[in-house]
């Protein structure tokens, strides 16, 4: 009889130790491939960020440079196409205001004269086929009312000459300022997938991350 309790309590010890050791093999193998499941499955979803440099000094210089030479600050931007638009509106502006103030000086110069009794002017006798003694194709007040409206239009021009120099230097500081508004190359809204493993259960959880960035 004491043999027999003996040898069933060798058969209990050596079961019960069989046991244990299958059991601890198992969940290190479940963990290992786990964890290598979940290195897997976060190489497949990583990649790289890349950041552009921020210059807090760009706009300023842009700004800089457009005021220099219009257009220049848009070259700074690398804003190659716009540099015909400020150079055609800046320019078209100012020889608006050249010829109109051409005019003004011409009308001037003769209503000056034709006031001081002088018939010599180029607008007593446009064509030159006026009959001795006959009227000035463009008597005194004809000079003054054109003389007031190129002077007129010469300063519409000039102040449009200077807002659209101005606007230069504006749209080079701000196009500045936005291209490192968002120095993040990455979406600002991301879904991804992820993979938490519990260390109690030893099952992982998978599911979806929003990403919100500002």
């Amino acid at each position: 009889m004491p043999f027999i309790i003996i040898l069933f309590s060798i058969h209990f010890s050596f079961s019960q130790e069989e046991k244990e050791t299958i059991t601890v093999s198992e969940t290190d193998s479940t963990s290992t491939t786990l964890a290598e499941e979940e290195i897997n499955i976060k190489d497949s979803v990583s990649f790289k960020k890349t950041k552009k440099e921020f210059n807090p000094l760009a706009p300023s210089k842009a700004a800089f440079y457009s005021a220099v030479l219009p257009g220049m600050g848009q070259v700074y931007n690398k804003r190659y196409w716009k540099v015909p638009l400020v150079w055609g509106a800046i320019g078209g502006s100012i020889y608006a205001y050249t010829w109109n103030n051409n005019n003004y000086q011409s009308f001037r110069t003769a209503f000056k004269r034709r006031q001081a009794g002088f018939t010599d002017d180029q607008y007593y006798d446009i064509n030159g086929d006026n009959a001795a003694g006959a009227a000035p194709d463009l008597d005194t007040d004809d000079l003054e009312y054109q003389q007031d409206r190129f002077q007129s239009d010469r300063d519409l021009w000039l102040v449009a000459t200077i807002a659209l120099y101005a606007l230069n230097i504006v749209d080079a500081n701000v196009d500045a300022h936005l291209k490192q508004f968002n120095i993040d190359d990455d979406l600002s809204i991301d879904f991804e997938p992820f993979l938490d493993f519990n260390q109690v259960t030893n099952t992982p959880n998978y599911g979806m991350a929003l990403t919100i960035k500002f």
